[in-house]
């Protein structure tokens, strides 16, 4: 089949920039499950391949509001799961603060539940607060990723227990269970022992996606070795590019075949009649940021206190921090690129919490769009609408429509489950073991 644009959008029920809640008609809270059903039902006519949930542990109340006041990811996409019938449901969860045998049966529920719609982006938590809702002191950057390497690990083994053969529920001779077709992991690591299995047959997708969006190098290797969804945080499009081509290369180098990697980096699109109507949007979306929020957002992108340098003056030369590697990596090179003040990057900053910000009309959208895809520099997009529903239908609605006409996007789902939708196999039992034995070779 011809290739395709592939999209997901980034689901903040106050919109993905820090002030959408305040725009016109815009939704303000991301508590209603009303408000969160009908963006699910505007993402199925668009034909979206899944709805992304981030997840926050800490209360900020100087952050993004739909961070700091929110429903639990799982929880709502197990309710929004009763009122689609197509759009995938990817949801962050913490390797640092859950435990692998945990999140196995929370996502294999979750993909039996909507029939093979489910994916878990797997994080390893930048924000150091959240250690004391755990009880834990926050690991370093290194520690939390030799973690996330081995939870991953686990918790494919834990999906891979149950054959498709395990349940004959035959009531003529009485046997439920075929139990060779049940195995245990006896996983023994440095950092966890799980016996297994988990107490679930297997997964209608044989194993619920997983999604990386590590922009360290140690990051970008995980995501290379596990992931099947790759969010990539870029904001120029010969940046994008070498990105992809990097990250292409290191699945290879895995012993993956680089096209079971979807690779969508984050944008941000504001749509008007006009490019000079785009802007005009952007810029009342702006006016409604204070210096506040805006510097609290971008220390934390950089994670140093920005409030203490002049507002005017130039980008200050601080290190790439523990916390989170590819949003401070993209923002420095572009303000440095493109010799920004800090008050300018802590604009684009306030923005999109960091990602791209694509303005303009339907031609213009579209045009820029087809030129990441066609030339490299992305599989598709993780569309963050600045607020909803306003934004998003008019992507929907203006922007889809003209990527069909030009033959970029398709007119109806390809299947069912997300699987389906992103043109990847159903893996058969020990393929994730496979995997790993035959990425330790290529490395080696």
């Amino acid at each position: 089949m011809p290739r395709s644009i592939h999209f997901g959008v980034f689901l903040l029920g106050t919109g993905n920039h820090t002030a959408g809640w305040r725009y016109p008609g815009a939704d303000r809270t991301f508590l209603d499950i009303k408000v969160l059903q009908r963006v699910a039902a505007i993402a199925e006519r668009g034909l979206f391949d899944f709805l992304f949930l981030g997840d926050g542990l800490v209360a900020n109340l100087g952050s993004h509001p739909s961070y700091t006041c929110r429903l639990e990811p799982l929880t709502l996409l197990s309710a929004l799961a009763m009122t689609t019938t197509h759009v995938g449901l990817a949801a962050t969860m913490s390797t640092t603060y859950s435990d692998p045998y945990t999140v196995a049966r929370i996502f294999a529920s979750l993909d039996h539940i909507s029939g093979g719609r489910a994916a878990w982006n797997a994080v390893t938590t930048s924000a150091s607060g959240a250690g004391g809702n755990f009880g834990r002191t926050h690991p370093n950057h290194e520690l939390r990723y030799e973690i996330a390497e081995e939870f991953i690990n686990v918790v494919c083994g834990l999906w891979d227990c149950w054959s498709d053969k395990a349940i004959i529920a035959d009531p003529k001779t009485g046997k439920f269970f075929d139990e060779r077709e049940v195995k245990p992991l006896n996983h023994e690591g440095p950092r966890f022992s799980v016996k297994g299995p988990i107490n679930m047959g297997r997964c209608p997708q044989g194993r619920p996606l997983v999604l990386q969006a590590g922009g360290s190098e140690r990051g970008q290797n995980l995501a290379a070795r596990t992931a099947d969804v790759v969010f990539s945080v870029v904001q120029d499009f010969d940046e994008a590019r070498v990105a992809y081509s990097d990250l292409k290369e290191r699945v290879r180098r895995f012993g993956r075949d680089p096209d079971s990697v979807t690779i969508l980096p984050g944008v941000m699109p504001i749509v008007g009649k006009t490019d000079a109507e785009a802007r005009d949007v952007l810029n009342t979306l702006q006016s409604y940021v204070d210096s506040t929020e805006g510097l609290a957002m971008l220390s934390a992108r950089l994670g140093v206190d920005i409030s203490q340098y002049p507002l005017d003056g130039p980008i200050p030369d601080v290190p790439i921090p523990d916390t989170s590697h590819g949003f401070a990596r993209a923002l420095l090179a572009k303000g440095r690129r493109e010799n920004m003040s800090l008050r300018d990057l802590y604009n684009l900053t306030a923005a999109a919490r960091g990602h791209w910000v694509l303005c303009g009309s339907v031609q213009t959208i579209a045009d820029t769009l087809e030129k990441w895809f066609v030339q490299g520099a992305a599989d598709g997009f993780c569309v963050m609408p600045a607020w909803f529903p306003g934004a998003f239908d008019e992507f929907v609605d203006l922007v889809v429509p003209e990527l069909q006409r030009r033959g970029l996007y398709p007119k109806a789902y390809a299947g069912t489950t997300l699987r389906d939708h992103l043109g990847l196999p159903r893996p058969t039992i020990g393929e994730y073991a496979g995997m790993v034995q035959q990425s330790k070779a290529a490395v080696s």
